[in-house]
């Protein structure tokens, strides 16, 4: 099943994701897709800041992947530049440390990703509509759908 929202403005997409982190559990895994500009980072920062992380959250492009502590662990990772090759970053890792895992450019490395996670597609519709799909893997995330759409 897939679920559609429409976000008309930033403060739209800040919203949702400040609903699915109300509905968040340990070792969530979230792939964020979309071109360059569609809010996937501020998607995470919205995300980052309803678990009361106060850092400056920034989409780790150069770094890989940042680490952040709020109400529990954020591991907040771009792979872009890692064009498809993983080796020797760990990655799997961080998908069993009790945290948040939201990835930025997931279709990338989709062969190691989870099979139960949330997807999240954001397409530009216009300079401030985005339409956003939520595409679950697993009963959990469907549920998490059901309660914020």
């Amino acid at each position: 099943m897939e679920y559609k929202y429409i976000s008309r403005s930033e403060i739209d997409t800040i919203e949702l994701a400040q609903n699915i982190e109300s509905e968040k559990f340990p070792n969530m895994v979230i792939c964020l897709d979309g071109e360059l500009g569609s809010g996937k980072t501020v998607f995470t920062k919205a995300f980052a800041n309803a678990m009361e992380i106060k850092e400056n959250v920034t989409s780790p492009t150069f770094t890989i992947i940042k680490e952040y502590i709020g109400d529990m662990p954020l591991y907040h990772m771009d792979v872009y530049r890692l064009e498809g090759n993983v080796d020797g970053v760990g990655i799997e890792e961080y998908f069993n440390k009790n945290g948040i895992v939201i990835i930025e450019w997931a279709n990338t490395i989709k062969e190691i990703l989870p099979e139960e996670r949330l997807e999240i597609k954001i397409k530009v519709a216009s300079e401030n509509k985005r339409v956003i799909y939520l595409i679950p893997y697993g009963k959990k995330y469907e549920e998490l759908c059901e309660a914020v759409i």
